[in-house]
């Protein structure tokens, strides 16, 4: 058993002074308060939950910075975001991904991430037509080498769009039928284990028809794991499914489907009140990802309109160009704050907003990775980061305010040090594989050249 204390600790009911941790097989045995230091293995400063990176495009980490010039068309969008990023898709083999998600997970564990969910539709390798799986394969090495608690989301992307019953040219890579992509989930499903969860998912209403819908959501509520949607991230999707189906995205997903606590929608950025209302209402998890939705120019979601009727949130920096957990949350209230003209809008449980923000993003991210219990429990995996109690972002800041300064006081963070299943992965504010991680993802764009 390892025993470590915490001058300070953020537990489920609050912060607390000389924490002890004791830890056995990569779970948190007991935790005691005002304890002493005596007999400890390691003496620790701030100590809180890590948080989870609720949708990750984890191939998507090689875009990062390639799609930020104007097009000779000088209409930039999502959608012609898109073209470059079908483009990278398909030349993204087995082996590069294991290089390109090292590094993003990496990065996510240096940031204070611990988990992730990631939402995966490239099940095969564009440059091998012969293999079975690799691709899977290739997250679950890229995790492991990292340290980071994975839950993988095998997606389902079948069609072009609601009347475009097959895919396009590009799609065609990584497209598959419902049988297909069943059979995937049912090989894969039993190699999810020490540090790998499983969910399922289809990608959006636009990418699958109804019965196949209908048929991955079978799936997801007979062996309870998490289901993953996008939804509603563009005006374009509004209008096309309304076309086609006669109702906007979350109202016929919310009518058609038993959309509960386990359901997971993505960005929903695009509803009615209504929607809004019942969205809530109904218990799913709305995973949100700022710094992505506003370099996709996508919009703002509802949040504090959401949040007044009780709905739930997650966060995940989807496609990487910012992998910032506290981040995330920042751009998340002032989002808010730009569309109201007014401050401290996420303040509905607590008056400061950095702790509301955390402590849901905590308790939606656990949820949304099919992760039993978050936070700093007995029973809990030992997941936690480790701050700098005497880093100046924090000095002066008390229990009310230190997680304000965390979430609002900007660059760099005060991350010290990162424990996942009762192991180190980052140390002195580096990971422990940096240089290796750091080459090999160098190694992997050198071969790709160009990656849009």
């Amino acid at each position: 058993m390892t025993i470590l204390f915490a001058r300070k600790a953020l537990l489920p009911d609050g912060w607390h002074d000389n924490v002890q941790l004791a830890l056995a097989a990569g779970r948190i045995e007991r935790v005691t308060v005002d304890a002493s230091s005596d007999g400890s293995d390691e003496i620790l400063g701030c100590v809180i939950p890590g948080l989870c990176n609720a949708h990750s495009h984890a191939f998507q980490r090689a875009l990062a910075g390639h799609t930020e010039e104007r097009s000779p068309a000088g209409r930039d969008n999502f959608w012609s975001w898109r073209e470059r990023m079908y483009a990278l898709a398909g030349r993204v083999s087995a082996d590069l991904l294991t290089a390109i998600a090292r590094q993003a997970y990496c990065e996510m564990l240096r940031s204070g991430y611990t988990s992730v969910a990631e939402f995966h539709y490239l099940h095969r390798d564009p440059l091998d037509a012969a293999a079975v799986d690799t691709m899977f394969d290739a997250i679950v090495t890229a995790a492991h080498e990292s340290g980071i608690r994975l839950t993988y989301i095998p997606v389902h992307y079948e069609r072009a769009g609601f009347e475009d019953p097959e895919p396009t040219a590009q799609q065609a890579t990584f497209a598959m039928s419902a049988d297909e992509f069943l059979d995937h989930f049912e090989r894969v499903a039993p190699s999810c284990k020490n540090g790998v969860n499983i969910g399922i998912g289809v990608h959006s209403l636009r990418a699958v028809s109804q019965a196949s819908l209908t048929r991955v959501a079978d799936v997801a509520a007979a062996t309870g794991v998490p289901m993953h949607i996008h939804v509603a991230e563009q005006r374009r999707e509004v209008k096309q499914c309304f076309s086609s189906y006669g109702r906007r995205p979350v109202r016929w997903l919310l009518e058609n489907f038993d959309v509960g606590p386990a359901w997971n929608l993505v960005h929903a950025t695009h509803m009615d009140d209504e929607e809004v209302v019942a969205l809530a209402r109904c218990g799913a998890v709305a995973v949100l990802c700022p710094s992505t939705e506003a370099n996709l120019g996508d919009g703002l979601f509802p949040l504090h309109a959401y949040l007044e009727q009780g709905g739930r949130i997650a966060i995940g920096s989807d496609s990487h160009v910012s992998i910032n957990p506290f981040e995330e949350l920042r751009w998340l209230e002032y989002g808010q704050r730009l569309a109201t003209r007014s401050r401290n809008v996420v303040s509905l449980r607590d008056s400061h907003v950095g702790s509301e923000l955390f402590a849901r993003a905590l308790e939606g991210g656990a949820s949304a990775a099919g992760q039993p219990v978050a936070g700093i429990e007995q029973g809990a995996s030992a997941d936690f980061v480790v701050l700098n109690d005497e880093d100046p972002m924090l000095a002066g800041h008390n229990d009310d305010s230190r997680l304000d300064a965390l979430v609002f006081s900007g660059y760099p963070l005060p991350v010290e040090r990162v424990m996942v299943d009762g192991r180190w992965r980052v140390e002195d504010a580096a990971h422990v594989e940096r240089e290796r991680a750091r080459d090999e993802f160098a190694g992997a764009l050198n071969r790709l050249g160009s990656p849009a």
